[in-house]
Order: structure tokens, then C-alpha cells, then sequence
């Protein structure tokens, strides 16, 4: 069962969520029942969700992809279905975006990617797209995050590019 697979995720990383009571964590899921699916997939997919804290302008409790790498189920895909209908040569098998809107999730902003990198060394060996401002992507651009050498870097790509090592990662909150 999902929860369970949650409350041990959350009872082993305590350092992601000093803050956080698992009481409280399974208080609001059970007041949420739909966000238990919507944790359900990701995990499926394998995001390894778990609480990386409280979004403080809303209250309320974020869940993330806590695997190590980019989600293996949500890999080689460009960034979104624009970028996909106009990949005409060796399309990938989907979008970045697309797979987000189907699992109900927020792909990660640059600053909630940052705010998860501070919990930990995520995408050593992997890479993954992060919602990207109108502006670049108006521009046929995307942007991506990941660590390498010790540090955090935000880099940008045409959005129909995909690589087997970039995906997306994704949040909710509840």
C-alpha cells in the first residue's frame, strides 16, 4: 500500500523534513485521498515521492521525487508535445509535460529543483527537465537541471532534444 511505502520513505530520510510528523503527513493524506493516487504513479514510475517540507505561501506539505536519479519511467522525452510534433527524424516516445499532465504532477520549477538539491546529491549521472519560463520556451528552448562535480547546474536545450538519461522530475503538494 501506498502509505506505507511513504511512511517508511519519510521515517528513513529524516533530514528531508526536520520539521515534519509523520502524523501530520498522514493526517492531511487522508484528507486527500485522490493525492494518495496521484503519490501512487509517481512512485510506479519510480519517483520515490517523499515530503521535502512546507511550501510556506500556501501551507501545505511538498511531495517529491526523492530518487537518487531521474524517475527511470520517465526518461528519454523531450520537454513537450510542441516540441514532439515537430520532431520529425527519431522522435522520442513522448514529452516531458505531457507525462506530467497525465500523472497529475508538477514538473519541478528551478528553485523547488535547488531547494531538493540542498537535501542531498540528486541526478549524478542523470538530468532532467524542469518547467521552463515562456520567454525561452517561446524561443524553442527548455531548460534541464542537474549535479555535477559537487554543483547544482541549470542548463538549456532545443525542447524537442531528449537524451536516455534526461526525464523529469515532479512534485505535488497537499
Amino acid at each position: 500500500m501506498i502509505t506505507e511505502i511513504l511512511k517508511n520513505r519519510f521515517c528513513q530520510n529524516m533530514t528531508r523534513h526536520p520539521d515534519l510528523e509523520w502524523d501530520f503527513v498522514e493526517d492531511r493524506l487522508n484528507e486527500n485521498k485522490e493525492v494518495l493516487e496521484v503519490l501512487k504513479r509517481m512512485e510506479e514510475s519510480g519517483g520515490e515521492p517523499d515530503a521535502i517540507g512546507i511550501d510556506e505561501s500556501s501551507g501545505k506539505i511538498i511531495f517529491c521525487d526523492c530518487s537518487s536519479e531521474t524517475p527511470a519511467g520517465r526518461r528519454s522525452l523531450c520537454y513537450d508535445d510542441e516540441a514532439l510534433e515537430k520532431r520529425k527524424k527519431n522522435p522520442p516516445s513522448g514529452s516531458a509535460m505531457h507525462q506530467s499532465q497525465e500523472m497529475d504532477v508538477s514538473m519541478l520549477t528551478e528553485e523547488l529543483y535547488r531547494r531538493l538539491q540542498e537535501l542531498g546529491p540528486f541526478d549524478q549521472k542523470t538530468s532532467s527537465w524542469i518547467a521552463t519560463p515562456y520567454d525561452v520556451r517561446s524561443k524553442g528552448g527548455a531548460l534541464f537541471c542537474e549535479r555535477r562535480y559537487g554543483v547544482v547546474f541549470t542548463f538549456h536545450n532545443g525542447a524537442d532534444s531528449y537524451y536516455s538519461v534526461r526525464g523529469w522530475r515532479g512534485y505535488i503538494t497537499v
